[in-house]
Order: structure tokens, then sequence, then C-alpha cells
């Protein structure tokens, strides 16, 4: 209802989705009154099937308006939905089908993404392990032939039949909203679980307050392109949830990056008139590697703003923006629900540093605890120009409820390790102004020499002073290959750097942290292994550098398996080199 139907009656024909398809320049838009009645049919087909409150829906399906509409119908009659990266094996998928567990599953035949067909029947495998799926109901994105099975449902048929009218379940503010899968620090995928009336607030109010520009708020009448997928939290709260309760026209985005080029951003927010444009660094990073010509060949002065290491900072703020709207950093994760940190909103003319997310959002109470082993540890640090442990100390609408079906995880991983405050995993840096700057995982920090290291100081200088677009710094005291810390970068074409000057470069840059901050062991790569959502996998690098590659825990939400062979192969070479010499 917050997301639809009060905005039929207001404005019943502002654009809600731009659907931009895979190939540039074909999109589709949907007013607030087609995706009412989509929402309907579906909703309506749904309950037809069987479903009823408290089930589970697994949605299967690229970014797309039904996907949306799927999204929203579930809501709409009380079902908890978890939807499912499009790109994911049928083994994946059967496992968070069992997980939830679900009874029905909606799909569509086909996916596009990059100029190439994804063929999502692979949930006929996927559904083969799950004996408690009862119906697939089945949409064509492609006019394709598919395999048939018994418990098949053609949607679109289906939702023919059915009334544009649903009526809206009513549910009580702590009633499960979705189901979302993450990968843990452990390898095991852990479903989080938010709620209805706390999330909803909280979507609402960051993607309102999310405008880096001088404005207060963001305007309704703004068209905001979040780039994430669907399936990840950044595209529940920021492509779907809270746009579409603002009243916002959102932009499903369907391709990647570089398809057909790579400035197929750039393009897309001339074509589409963006105003706010939401990426992933590891996105800004990658496009890092190409000529500036693909940003200046495209028109952006409908940009006010753009929500990212130092280098990428300058690079999207001068090349990109050509100084005239603002980049904002932003922090938060699928815990979080939305966004907790970021630059705005802030007092009108409030300064914007690169590379720094800095003021806590709007009711978020920020901690910074000693996360060091000593007897200090777990003590609140007060003061400023200090890092620590990154806590939360009050309670706020989108925190997550739990771990489905693991309450004793959920306890054990965000509130035991320091009592009264909600430990997000990081370690972040108070500044001697009071602004917060992230360090990484807690886990990239180790103590060498008595002195304590972490990952994002040392990447932050190697990466403004060489050719490298990706650098990911590995730290560890268990590594078994070759014992020290470790730098894998990913070179700028024609940087001009070999493997043995670049590492002869490291050890000059990182003198200006601390000698003992020059990484020991160098390597560069094609490519960095990442989420799908684009964070790099550092578990993955060191359990291969501690020689356990047959560890590497559930790989699900990588996105380029074979980046983890070329980094196996080189670090074969390296400790070959080492025992050379």
């Amino acid at each position: 209802v917050n997301y639809l139907d009060r905005h039929v009656h207001t404005a019943p024909d502002k654009v809600a989705l731009i659907w931009e398809k895979d190939e540039p320049g074909d999109e589709a838009c949907v007013t607030y009154r087609e995706l009412l009645e989509l929402m309907c049919h579906l909703g309506n087909t749904l309950k037809r099937q069987g479903v009823k409150w408290g089930d589970r829906v697994t949605i299967y399906m690229p970014s797309c308006p039904l996907a949306v509409a799927s999204m929203l119908a579930c809501a709409h009659t009380g079902a908890m939905h978890t939807v499912v990266f499009a790109r994911f094996s049928a083994e994946s998928l059967a496992d968070r089908i069992r997980d939830a567990p679900s009874e029905t599953v909606i799909t569509v035949n086909q996916g596009l993404r990059g100029g190439k067909v994804i063929e999502l029947k692979t949930v006929d495998q996927a559904v083969k392990q799950c004996p408690g799926v009862k119906r697939v109901l089945v949409s064509m994105r492609a006019d394709s032939k598919f395999p048939i099975t018994a418990q098949d449902v053609p949607l679109k048929e289906e939702m023919m039949k059915e009334d544009a009218c649903c009526e809206p379940a009513a549910m009580d503010s702590e009633d499960m909203l979705f189901l979302l899968y993450t990968s843990g620090s452990t390898g095991k995928p852990k479903g989080l679980v938010h709620s209805q009336a706390g999330y909803l607030l909280f979507a609402a109010l960051t993607h309102k307050g999310m405008d880096p520009s001088h404005r207060a708020l963001m305007s309704q009448q703004d068209i905001f392109g979040c780039v994430a997928d669907i399936s990840w939290i950044t595209g529940y709260t920021y492509v779907v949830y809270g746009p579409l309760c603002n009243g916002g026209t959102t932009v499903l985005f369907e391709s990647t990056p570089v398809h057909p080029n790579p400035g197929h951003y750039r393009e897309t927010v001339e074509r589409l008139k963006i105003n706010q444009f939401y990426g992933a660094p590891t996105a800004i990073c990658l496009l890092l590697r190409y000529s500036n010509e693909w940003v200046k060949n495209y028109d952006h002065s409908s940009l006010t703003g753009e929500p990212i290491n130092k280098e990428a900072w300058e690079w999207y703020f001068c090349v990109v923006s050509k100084t005239q709207c603002p980049v904002a950093d932003t922090w938060w994760q699928t815990e979080t629900g939305g966004i907790c940190i970021s630059p705005r909103p802030s007092n009108p003319g409030a300064e914007i540093l690169p590379g720094m997310a800095m003021r806590p959002f709007s009711g978020i109470r920020l901690s910074i605890l000693d996360d060091k082993v000593t007897i200090l540890q777990g003590n609140v640090l007060l003061e400023n120009n200090i890092s620590g442990a990154l806590c939360i100390s009050q309670a706020w609408p989108g925190k997550a409820q739990t771990i489905y079906n693991d309450h004793k995880r959920f306890l054990e991983t965000y509130l035991t390790p320091y009592p009264g405050f909600f430990f997000t995993g990081d370690g972040a840096y108070r500044t001697s102004e009071g602004y917060y700057q992230l360090t990484g995982w807690l886990d990239d920090i180790i103590n060498i020499s008595g002195h304590w290291l972490d990952t994002a100081e040392v990447e932050d200088v190697v990466g403004r002073g060489v050719g490298g677009s990706m650098l990911c710094v590995v730290l560890s005291n268990l590594m078994v290959l070759l014992p020290g810390t470790y730098a894998f970068v990913v070179l700028k074409k024609d940087s001009g750097y070999t493997q043995e000057t670049l590492a002869n470069e490291l050890g000059e840059l990182t003198s200006k942290i601390a000698k003992y901050a020059a990484p020991e062991y160098v390597q560069v790569t094609h490519q960095l292994p990442k989420t799908r959502s684009g964070k790099i996998m550092r578990r993955v690098l060191r359990k291969i550098m501690e020689d356990k590659a047959s560890e590497l825990g559930d790989l699900t939400t990588l996105d380029n398996h074979e980046a983890v062979q070329q980094i196996t192969e080189g670090c074969k070479r390296l400790v070959e080199g080492q025992k050379s010499h």
C-alpha cells in the first residue's frame, strides 16, 4: 500500500520504473498504475495457487518489472520473499530454497546480461533437490523453447485470469518482510531477516536523504539510477523499496558497466536524464582502466550528485562530473538495511572529503571500541584521531532482526563480541574533526612486530601512487606458502609496470606509512575474486595464501570463478621464484 496504492491515488500516470534492458536504448517505462495492476494480477495468482500469509517465496529472476511486481505481490499478500541472483548455480539456489523453505518459486525462462543469454530453467535441477517445492511459476523473457515440468505454471497466462484488484494483508510491524542470503566470513551463507515497518521507514528516509547536492532532500521528480541487481540489499533498498515508497522514479539496470562499451553508464545517464547515480566502488575502479573518452562523449548535466579509494573519487569528481556535482561515499551493510554513514544529508555547504563516508545518518549512534587484544579491549574510545572496532550503540529501524533459523549465530556474530553494542565487523578511524573513515574488516588488521596495520591504509597509499585500478592487500601471520603480507594488483592498461618494478615501487610508497608496512610479496593479476555486489573476497585470497585452497567454503556469491584459478597459479609461480632465490 505504501509503495503503490497511495501513489496511484495522487499520480497514477507517473513513471515508477524505467527498465533499462541489456541493449542500450531499449528501455521500457512502467507507471504506478501499471505496476499496481501487474502486482495485483500476480498477487491474486499467488493466492489462487495456494500461497498464504507467512509462506516463503523464492524469486529467481533478473532485474525486470515482473521481478519487482513479484516482490511487492508477496509483501501485499503477507508472504515473505527471498530474491536469489539469477546467475547462481542450481546447487546454490537449492540451498536457499531448502533453508527458507519455499513451496513456491517464481522465475523466467531466460535472462540477458552483457550480451549473453542466461538460461534460468536450471531452476529445474534445483527443484529436483527440493521435495518441498509444489509449484514453479514461469514467465517468458525470451521466445525460446524450454523444458516443461509437472510443477511448472505458465505465469502470464494465469495472471490474465485474475482481477486487477488485490486486497492487502494486514501485517504486524515486526512480521517478516524478506529474507536475504549473504555470505558470511566463514563461507556459510546466512539468511538475514528484515521486518515490515522498521525496514520500510529506514529505506524511505535514507533514500530521501541521499541527495549529495545542495538540496536538503531528494525531489519526487528526480530519476534515481541505482545500478545494483535487485537480489542484493542495495537493489532491495535503493532500486525497489526506498524509491517506490517515496513516490519516485527508479531505474532497473539489467546489463553490465562495459556492455557494449565502457560508456554504458554514462550513455544511460544522458539518455534517461538520471539525477542521482548510485554505483559500486568496484564498478568505478573497473571503468578507471579505460580511456576518459568514454566519459567525455556524453552529457551528464542532469546529475546533481553521485553516491567511493581516493583515486576513484577524484576521477569521478573531476572527469565524470567535471567538478559540478558532489560524490558521496556511503557505508552500510545487508545487516543495517540502509545507509548508516554518508556525507549527506548535512548542513548547507558542509564539506565532502574524498573516499570518506564521514557523518552518521540521523538516528545512527556510532561508537569506536578498542579492538586490540589488551586489558582495554571493549572499552569505548571517546577521543578523536583514533581507530578501533566500529559499533552502533543504539537500535535503528532498518536493523536485521535475526539470521533465519539460527538466532544463536546472529547473537554471536553481532551482539556478543561487544556487549551492549551492535558489532559491524568493520574497523574505522575517527578523524580529528570527528569524521568516520572505514578501514576494512577487522580480520584484515594484524600485529606486525608490535605495530597494528590495516589494509585500507596500505591500499590507499599504493592505489594513489601506482597505475593500479584495483588493489587488495592481504595481511596474515598464518601464511603457509610464503609467510608475510601480500599485495594483489590489477593494473590499468598501459601502466608500464611489471611485477618486479611494481614491487620496488610499493616498498617506496608504503614507507610513507612505515617501513614495516611494505608488502613482502606482490602479484599482478588480471582480476580479483569479487562478489556480485562488488566486494573483494579477501577470505578466498587468504585461504589460497594459507595453502588451503580446498577450504574456500561457499562461493555462490563469487562473480568471477576464473580469478581464483589465476591467483592460485600466480601464487605457485611466486613460491617457485622465491625457492629459486
